[in-house]
């Protein structure tokens, strides 16, 4: 950070010293301007002693905000932003604002790095204000579009997201229809937690409308459909899956079973199961198999699927299955010794993250739509691996 400071205030400085002489010339060769010469040097000693604080504070009393130096004043004010300095960051922009002898394109800019000001000292309103007087902006306006999105989000105005979501996507050619489809599934869940189901139902229509590949449609609908006392329509909507995005076929196998167990037909669900297997390999699908296995042809029958699945596809999971099965026809001792294996198995498990983000890398055990690091939307998927599917 000393360095990025160095960088940035020496050019200050060095302008400071510039203008200090051209105003000294002004004024006269015999007084000069003492006082600025001497916040020059000030401002210098500050610099070189390692207090940029200080420096930082001299060389911007002495700028004034003129087409010179309206760039030092930005530069400055995303130094403070990205210091976690907000507070003097939005002085910086403010003090711009102000100032009558910028153009409309520096005035612009000011404005949207205020919005930005706003946004990170958590001043929604304020931020959204200043954004939606730049959305008919050559420059800003798809950006402030983009930026009141993300307001939207935070405050959960889905309507609001979705109405501004399809103005940026007719401007700037950005593909936002998959993440409009995500905004009519926070709606489907809002109207599920009020108990409207009908109204719920509509909005899955409406994602599916926008984005026909939206998985969590797909898994709404089938979730409202199963408990609405329809497993078989409940089934066509979670088999959608495999053609929208195979990655999020483990969230199915529960769901599935459930269908199939509704509607009496354990052999269908085993064949399912066997099948995306074979065409997607899945340590969850692999385990919702062994336990159909197990329910319908027997407890032998399961552990030796399982036994040859590990020999082929390693998973501590499956190793944790295959101990549990052990363990239930042994005898006492022998149950015990498996007891502390599956013990020391489970510990390996116990914390580790099963989604991890495909943008930025964040991880978890459980499941969001929307990446709490990135705010990308659909980037978070099972783990795959030893410890993972």
């Amino acid at each position: 950070m000393m360095l990025e400071l160095l960088f940035l205030l020496l050019p200050v400085a060095a302008y400071s010293g510039w203008w200090t002489g051209s105003r000294s010339h002004q004024k006269g060769r015999e007084g000069g301007d003492a006082r600025l010469s001497s916040a020059y040097f000030k401002g210098l000693n500050f610099l070189l002693n390692e207090q940029p604080d200080k420096a930082i504070e001299v060389f911007v009393h002495m700028l004034e905000v003129d087409s010179e130096t309206v760039e030092t004043h930005f530069a400055l004010g995303n130094l403070f932003l990205r210091r976690g300095e907000v507070d003097r960051a939005i002085r910086i922009h403010q003090n711009l604002i102000a100032r009558p002898t910028l153009t409309r394109e520096q005035r612009n800019q000011a404005l949207f790095e205020l919005g930005r000001d706003y946004m990170r000292a958590g001043l929604l309103d304020r931020a959204e204000s200043l954004f939606f007087e730049l959305v008919e902006d050559s420059t800003y306006g798809s950006p402030s579009l983009q930026q009141l999105i993300d307001i939207y989000q935070q405050e959960k105005e889905w309507e609001k997201a979705i109405d501004t979501a399809r103005r940026l996507d007719g401007r700037s050619g950005k593909q936002m229809r998959p993440t409009i489809a995500h905004f009519y599934c926070e709606l489907a869940e809002m109207e599920l937690g009020r108990g409207s189901s009908g109204q719920a139902q509509k909005m899955v229509k409406k994602a599916l409308a926008e984005d026909k590949s939206c998985v969590r449609a797909s898994l709404i609908e089938g979730r409202l459909l199963l408990s609405s006392g329809s497993p078989k329509a409940a089934l066509k909507a979670y088999k959608r899956v495999e053609q929208q995005d195979p990655d999020y076929l483990p969230e199915v196998s529960g769901p599935v079973e459930a269908c199939y167990s509704a509607l009496q037909r354990p052999s269908e669900a085993t064949a399912f199961l066997t099948d995306i297997l074979q065409h997607h390999g899945s340590a969850t699908i692999a385990l919702a198999l062994v336990g159909q296995l197990q329910r319908v042809e027997g407890e032998e029958r399961a552990v030796g699927f399982l036994t040859d699945y590990l020999e082929q596809h390693p998973s501590v999971r499956g190793m944790s299955r295959l101990i549990e099965l052990k363990a239930t026809g042994s005898g006492e001792v022998t149950k015990q010794d498996f007891s502390i294996l599956q013990t020391l198995v489970d510990k390996i498990l116990t914390g580790k993250p099963v989604y991890i983000c495909g943008h930025c890398g964040f991880n978890g055990r459980t499941l969001h739509w929307q990446c709490p690091g990135c705010k990308q939307w659909s980037t978070i998927k099972p783990i795959h691996g030893v410890e993972g599917e």
